[in-house]
């Protein structure tokens, strides 16, 4: 199963972008990276400026596509923590986010991988958290979101639909299998109320009860 090609494409007209955010995908390409869809994006922003979001977890910076929507929704100040493996993609996020005209100051990057990161960041301290990055390791992720993230805050997980494969039980590639896995703990979890969102490749967005 697979979402409409048609109404993503409209979804993703509709959010739009900027020079800033085309560059960056070009920059994308370059590194082959799997960018979030404007319209995941505008998502993204969405939800920051919903939660008046000034702390931020982001697993998986990327090029800093993601990163620029982060911040563009969190409230004035806010610091946007993202965690890459990869120098170089920390490189290219550097140069995107000062070219969308972030203080040095609004985003922490932190290069390592994200497993030996995230146990060292404060309980309930953010906002918001982010999941994307290995995608074999989203149940992982998901475990340390939950304990990152304060009461009332969000948590999210990207490509939550793995390219229409999650929902097809014959596929059972480690990407796909850890997906589903993660999927199922937050649907399961006490304390979460979630929804699965099947825009771009889709998001699972839940928030953490008070």
């Amino acid at each position: 199963m697979t979402v409409d090609p048609a109404l993503t494409a409209f979804a993703d007209e509709f959010a739009g972008e900027d020079d800033i955010l085309l560059a960056a995908r070009d920059a994308a390409d370059e590194w082959g990276v799997d960018a979030l869809s404007p319209g995941t994006g505008a998502t993204l922003t969405v939800i920051a400026r919903a939660c008046n979001a000034r702390a931020v977890v982001e697993i998986g910076t990327g090029v800093g596509v993601s990163g620029v929507y982060l911040v563009r929704g969190m409230a004035p100040g806010g610091i946007l923590t993202s965690i890459d493996v990869e120098p170089e993609h920390h490189r290219s996020a550097r140069a995107t986010f000062a070219a969308a005209g972030f203080a040095p100051e609004r985003t922490r990057l932190i290069t390592g991988r994200a497993l030996d990161v995230l146990p060292r960041l404060t309980d309930a301290g953010y906002d918001l958290v982010l999941v994307d990055g290995r995608r074999t390791e989203f149940p992982d992720y998901v475990e340390q979101a939950v304990r990152l993230t304060r009461a009332g805050g969000i948590i999210v997980m990207a490509h939550a639909l793995g390219h229409g494969r999650v929902a097809d039980p014959t596929q059972r590639d480690p990407e796909t299998t850890a997906i589903r896995e993660a999927v199922r703990a937050v649907r399961g979890a006490e304390g979460l109320t979630a929804c699965l969102v099947p825009v771009g490749d889709g998001l699972l967005i839940a928030s953490v009860d008070a």
